[in-house]
């Protein structure tokens, strides 16, 4: 099978883990994106609860430990990350701010009205957007914030290679009006919305990629699998080079009805 025909999600979920440990984000973002969707939510104090679902190894979460109240549990389904993420949380002096626990974003630890606020930056599209905000609204309190990243298309037609490469890897992609919508009927009232910029995905996220790229390539040289994994990235990032002026990520704020 060439690497052309497989997307990141065809490979063995090990393999993606540890690949994606040795960069410090693991999807599109920015401390200042972050910071940013920070200012459209309000009324969170020392007692604030605050759940980072698919939290990877907690680029982002380290950034909300800094610039929010309350306390942070941050939810990734591999171990090692939240391995790194608590580490990381030391290395910063969060450790008493943010805890990072093993969990599925499919069947989440969590109460009823539990949390202030649920963020989770370039990682619903694994449950898929409009299941993850009806099935985690129910740990918001009424009036909590819901704040996500997802992947969105910005115009109505688009070149047929990019559409075909999103169909596959993530049917889900929709247009900026549309997913408001969704955000809409799944009970919250649209706060903001805004696109990320590009250096989020470059700087931030394909760039950094290139030296883990080359460690992990001498690491598992003649392993096929490996390979085609690094090259499926390579191929995504020259894929947003030519087509980002069709689609991004896309911060969705909204507060539960």
């Amino acid at each position: 099978m060439s690497n052309e025909s497989k997307s990141i999600h065809d490979f063995d979920l090990s393999l993606i883990c540890e690949y994606f440990s040795n960069v410090e984000r693991q999807g599109p973002g920015s401390p200042e994106a972050t910071v940013r969707a920070l200012s459209f939510i309000d009324n969170l104090t020392d007692r604030a609860r605050i759940a980072d679902i698919g939290c990877g190894t907690g680029g982002q979460t380290m950034v909300l430990g800094r610039h929010v109240p309350g306390q942070i549990t941050a939810v990734d389904l591999f171990p090692d990350f939240i391995k790194q993420l608590n580490q990381n949380a030391e290395k910063h002096n969060l450790q008493e701010k943010v805890k990072g626990v093993v969990g599925s974003m499919d069947d989440l630890p969590f109460g009823n009205e539990e949390f202030d606020l649920i963020w989770s930056e370039g990682a619903i599209y694994n449950i898929g957007f409009e299941r993850g905000l009806t099935e985690w609204r129910r740990f918001l309190k009424t009036g909590g914030y819901m704040a996500v990243t997802e992947a969105s298309w910005f115009t109505d037609e688009r070149p047929e290679e990019i559409d075909r490469f999103w169909m596959d890897a993530y049917p889900e992609i929709d247009t900026i009006p549309n997913k408001v919508g969704q955000m809409q009927k799944a009970g919250y009232v649209p706060v903001a919305t805004f696109v990320l910029p590009e250096n989020c995905w470059t700087d931030n996220y394909y760039i950094p990629q290139v030296a883990a790229q080359e460690t992990f390539l001498k690491k598992y040289a003649g392993n096929q699998s490996a390979e085609e994994l690094v090259y499926s990235v390579r191929d995504e990032a020259q894929l947003y080079a030519r087509y980002k002026s069709y689609y991004g990520y896309v911060f969705y704020i909204g507060k539960k009805i």
